[in-house]
């Protein structure tokens, strides 16, 4: 591919047959590389992509972070500016236009954010604090790396950013089986790492911070949450539709305020299961046999 813009898009996918074409031609013609990095779909996946002119790569899906930092490590990029999207994600016109002025640009900024206009079931969420949903997608490669986190991983990047104004269109068209199944896998993921977050492991991590914008501020909140919120679910609907005007988004507002208050519920379930398993783990190591026994015996190291 040439002649396009100066910029390495990155597209991880499994089973994205209902939304690769889409996304392939937001940006067919206008990036100059684009990568369809597969974890061995079963669909049409490979097909769709091969009637595109792009490379497709594949790897076995370990965790988001790794995986995509293996395509930052491995793939022959070969411009200087990356763009992560989402097998469901499409670049609007508009935002095709911004990139393209911000990285002709020498302005010494190193990324930017992103927004996302997030759809359920064919509407877009415009509240419930989930527009503008920021995402660091774009920036200058050997500056940033994935956080080491297993999912809801963002990016860090040396440097300055800065925020553009046309935003992403999230919108996937598996249908809620697909939504509920997807999130019961990213609950497990998450309530492993809710773990690691009150066991003070934040090496590697985003840094949360209350008066920045984004997902710094969302990762001190959800932090403050989990240590001390009780009926964690009740008040992340309360939150969601009546604070940030989940209500105003009508019936599928409602939905899918809901439904991201039951999934609150099910990471906090599993993460109760995790601190269960790991005291019955603790209990059933075998315990070393007491010196303090009759003078005959005689006992052999191994150790």
């Amino acid at each position: 591919m040439t002649n396009g813009a100066p910029i390495s898009v990155i597209i991880p996918t499994l089973d994205e047959e209902r939304n690769l074409c889409q996304t392939l031609e937001a940006v067919a013609g206008w990036a100059d590389q684009i990568f369809v990095f597969d974890s061995f779909s079963h669909d049409r996946t490979l097909e769709i992509a091969g009637s595109f002119e792009v490379s497709v790569v594949q790897r076995v899906f370990d965790d988001f972070a790794t995986h995509k930092n293996w395509a930052l490590d491995n793939l022959p990029l070969r411009n200087e500016w990356v763009l992560f999207l989402d097998g469901d994600e499409r670049v609007t016109p508009q935002l095709r236009t911004e990139i393209s002025e911000v990285i002709a640009r020498s302005d010494g900024l190193n990324g930017y954010y992103i927004a996302r206009k997030n759809y359920f079931m064919r509407h877009w969420i415009r509240h419930a604090g989930m527009y503008p949903d920021w995402q660091l997608r774009l920036f200058r490669r050997g500056t940033g790396r994935y956080e080491d986190r297993k999912v809801h991983e963002h990016i860090l990047v040396t440097g300055q950013v800065a925020f553009l104004k046309s935003p992403i269109e999230h919108d996937d068209h598996k249908g809620i089986e697909r939504w509920l199944d997807r999130h019961n896998r990213y609950t497990s993921m998450e309530a492993v790492e809710i773990s690691r977050m009150l066991d003070g492991d934040r090496s590697g991590k985003l840094s949360g911070s209350l008066w920045a914008s984004g997902p710094e501020r969302t990762r001190i909140i959800k932090e403050f949450a989990y240590r001390f919120l009780p009926c964690r679910a009740v008040c992340v609907f309360i939150w969601m539709y009546f604070v940030r005007g989940g209500f105003l988004d009508g019936r599928v507002g409602f939905r899918y305020c809901l439904l991201k208050a039951l999934v609150d519920y099910q990471t906090s379930l599993k993460l109760i299961e995790l601190k269960a398993q790991s005291v019955v783990e603790v209990k059933e190591q075998p315990s070393k046999p007491s010196r303090e026994v009759h003078p005959s015996a005689k006992f052999i190291s191994l150790e």
